[in-house]
């Protein structure tokens, strides 16, 4: 139905008026209540199905493990009250502290027997089930060649794991606290179904507890009496919004609807340290944004010298200077320089040569492989729609078509850009990982050829994953260093990936809010943050 004229010019006019106005939820006289913005919308609380951050984020407030995120990020004990490892490194015992399920039933060690048995069942289906092959067994039971019964979890009591591995792993703590790790209630499984997790049949053992999900709209907690650690948790209630539109996201922290967002348009950031003095955080963040080829399912792209084209034709100084402006540096590797444990000197081997060098280089590259003005190649570029990656994808789009290519960009809502990366349906995608924790590893295990949905590119080099496997056998560390560093420049050297920028963690976080500490691994649990009552006289937004 069109709209009278005089309205539309009215909605033209004032933009703002015409959108959906979200007012702050109520909060209960004598709680503290978070309005959180949370970029996009979930699409699962399940633990061992969930894949995204923004997911972790509520899913980390609703359930912990054996180990948790400190305040700056770093692995914690949380049900591990104690812990004892063998001499060979191989097996981890951990005394359980006791505690209970959200519905009062206790967390037992059974209750991780069989989260991790149901995370690498192939029915599961979960994309982070190779985070489990460090545990004996774990990637023959996800891959239907051992029972579950043969995975190395055992529980030797109620309040007693045993983990055993496949081979050393002194990160293991840090590991730990990655939600694939989680126990869930086996209990609300195996009565629910998929089901469990809808808040009529939630039962968690976090501190916070699911009362409420509106598809597109909130995610509510409220405070866990049940949470071990419930006396020093500060706040009652959580909003969890998805503000996949960033500047309305700005628009409602500067009302005050919103206590804070989890990001911000890149390119605005100084507008913001303007316009919202002491709201603005930013810092260095173990992440990499980068572009995946669909080498299987492209012909084209099987060919080195067009993957080397596309990335040396991407102008990174461009895109981190001028583009996104918060202190992004250009990414010539795949792990970010700050990780634990990464290789002196691993980059691309063309990283210095000038951008227009690089642009000659790779219309000769392209000619070799012969494609040219009577020939031209045709990329699609499936992208999430967020206000960033738009604006970096038009900028690959524009380098591209420099290059002679046609190129197209199709841009989808988060949640089904990424479905179709997992399922390969796509032939160039932009995304940015996150370390799940704090070593090479978690970027380098991307591209293992037995990942699966999450080796977006479909990498496959068995000498790449000789290297992995003997680097999870090393026990010296210096050594083990330099094999990862030598996995990661022959990916480099394969142009495996197109690294494009380090990633730096944006976020408007009011002055109000107390307890977020920023850290590189950008993950912050609620169970530390609290929120100061707003000054007398004054609106939530302003101070």
């Amino acid at each position: 139905m069109k709209l009278p004229v005089l309205v539309a010019i009215t909605c033209t006019l004032a933009v703002i008026g015409c959108q959906p106005q979200v007012s702050r939820p109520p909060c209960p006289d004598g709680k503290v209540c978070l309005a959180w913005g949370n970029n996009t919308e979930a699409g699962s609380l399940d633990p061992q199905k969930a894949t995204l951050v923004d997911e972790y984020a509520i899913i980390g407030d609703l359930f912990t493990g054996l180990f948790t995120d400190s305040p700056e990020a770093t692995p914690i004990p949380a049900l591990a009250q104690s812990y004892v490892v063998s001499p060979d490194g191989l097996t981890w015992t951990f005394r359980l502290r006791p505690s209970t399920w959200s519905d009062g039933r206790p967390v037992t060690a059974n209750d991780f027997v069989f989260a991790y048995r149901r995370m690498l069942d192939p029915a599961t289906a979960s994309g982070y089930a190779y985070l489990l092959y460090l545990i004996r067994n774990g990637q023959a039971v996800n891959e239907g060649a051992a029972g579950p019964e043969s995975l190395g979890v055992k529980a030797l009591d109620d309040l007693t794991l045993q983990l055993t591995l496949e081979h050393p792993a002194p990160y293991l703590p840090a590991l730990l606290k990655h939600q694939s790790f989680f126990p869930v209630p086996a209990h609300a499984v195996k009565a629910h179904g998929d089901a469990w997790t809808r808040p009529e049949n939630f039962v968690g053992n976090g501190a916070f507890r699911l009362v409420d999900w509106k598809l597109g709209d909130h995610i509510r907690v409220v405070k866990n009496p049940a949470f071990y650690d419930a006396p020093s948790v500060c706040v009652d209630q959580i909003h969890y919004f998805p503000t996949p539109d960033s500047v309305m996201a700005e628009r409602r922290v500067a009302r005050g609807e919103l206590d804070l967002n989890t990001n911000f348009q890149s390119s605005r950031v100084q507008r913001l340290r303007d316009t919202l003095p002491g709201y603005v955080r930013t810092y260095p963040a173990l992440a990499t944004f980068y572009i995946a080829l669909n080498v299987p399912g492209v012909p084209a792209f099987q060919d080195i010298r067009v993957r080397r084209a596309l990335s040396m034709g991407v102008d990174r100084e461009f895109i981190t200077g001028k583009l996104m402006r918060a202190g992004q540096k250009p990414a010539y590797s795949f792990v970010p320089p700050a990780t634990a444990g990464h290789g002196e000197g691993v980059r691309l081997r063309w990283a210095d040569m000038p951008f227009p060098q690089r642009q000659a280089e790779a219309r000769r590259l392209l000619a070799e492989a012969g494609y040219g003005p009577g020939r031209p190649l045709s990329v699609e570029l499936k992208v999430g729609n967020s206000p960033d990656t738009l604006l970096i994808a038009q900028a690959v789009a524009a380098d591209w078509t420099a290059l002679g290519l046609k190129v197209t960009t199709v841009q989808n809502e988060g949640q089904i850009a990424f479905a179709a990366y997992r399922q390969k349906d796509f032939q160039a995608g932009m995304m940015s990982w996150y370390a799940d924790f704090n070593d090479p590893l978690t970027f380098l295990g991307l591209f293992r050829s037995d990942t699966g949905q999450q080796n977006y590119t479909g990498y496959n080099n068995p000498r790449y994953d000789a290297l992995l496997n003997q680097a999870d056998r090393e026990p010296d560390a210096v050594r083990r260093s330099r094999m990862l560093a030598e996995a990661e420049q022959l990916l480099l050297d394969e142009e495996g990936i197109l690294p494009v920028f380090q990633v730096v963690s944006r976020a408007l976080v009011s002055p109000r809010i107390t307890g977020w500490t920023d850290n590189v691994e950008n993950f912050h649990r609620a169970r530390w943050v609290c929120v100061k009552p707003p000054t007398a006289g004054v609106t939530p937004g302003q101070h």
